[in-house]
């Protein structure tokens, strides 16, 4: 299994997928966009359109930790031939908001920032952004998995998690991310009845008046009623 379908099986695993991915849609006639302004298509009510638009006027990240959280989400998620990366699918700004929105995360991601930029300090005097993309993966396959990290790069393991997490969360749940696991949603069906050969099985037959109300008129023939 490769990391985006591990990413896939993350997210969909750990998250009410049902619910996030349909209410994550862009609907008919809606436009998925970024900042103020986005809040309005989903169905919010007025106080909570006030607040996300208040959340989303707001900034937390510096613009340099902006920077190094566009290149390791990039790094989670690279651009393929079947998507483009998670940046492409604006998944930074959906970690800016997702901070401002559960304050939670603020000390963990921040700290998390500062943690890798003092080791890639100590260990090449350059902070992560400024590395050649080669050292860059080669921090991250120091911290990308918990079980295997040294002890003394614990700290930057359990931040490393956390922003896979958001990546995986705020890439799968958007409009990129819907195409790429190639969700349909719920879509409307016709429902024909039981079929014949098991309403005889059971002893069981339809009536003239359920018929009638719920079986489409060429599809009457094909299930059995009680004068059958």
């Amino acid at each position: 299994m490769d990391r985006r379908e591990s990413l896939k099986a993350l997210v969909i695993g750990s998250l009410s997928s049902g619910v996030i991915l349909s209410a994550c849609e862009t609907k008919p006639g809606e436009t998925a966009k970024t900042g103020a302004g986005v809040f309005k298509t989903y169905g919010r009510t007025p106080d909570e359109v006030e607040r996300d638009e208040t959340l989303a006027k707001e900034t937390f990240f510096t613009a340099a930790e902006m920077k190094t959280i566009t290149v390791l989400a990039d790094i989670i998620i690279p651009k393929d031939d079947r998507s483009g990366s998670a940046s492409d699918a604006k998944v930074p700004e959906f970690i800016e908001f997702i901070v401002k929105d559960i304050p939670r995360y603020q000390v963990p991601m921040r700290g998390g920032l500062r943690w890798l930029d003092v080791h890639c300090l100590k260990t090449y005097d350059k902070t992560f952004t400024d590395l050649s993309p080669k050292e860059q993966l080669a921090v991250v396959d120091q911290i990308a998995y918990p079980s295997t990290a040294a002890p003394e790069l614990s700290q930057g393991a359990t931040f490393f998690s956390t922003l896979r997490n958001l990546t995986a969360t705020g890439f799968f749940t958007s409009e990129m991310g819907l195409k790429d696991l190639d969700y349909q949603g719920n879509k409307p069906n016709v429902w024909d009845g039981v079929p014949a050969d098991v309403l005889k099985k059971y002893n069981l037959a339809y009536d003239e008046r359920t018929l009638a109300e719920s079986v489409k008129p060429d599809d009457r023939g094909k299930v059995m009623t009680w004068n059958d």
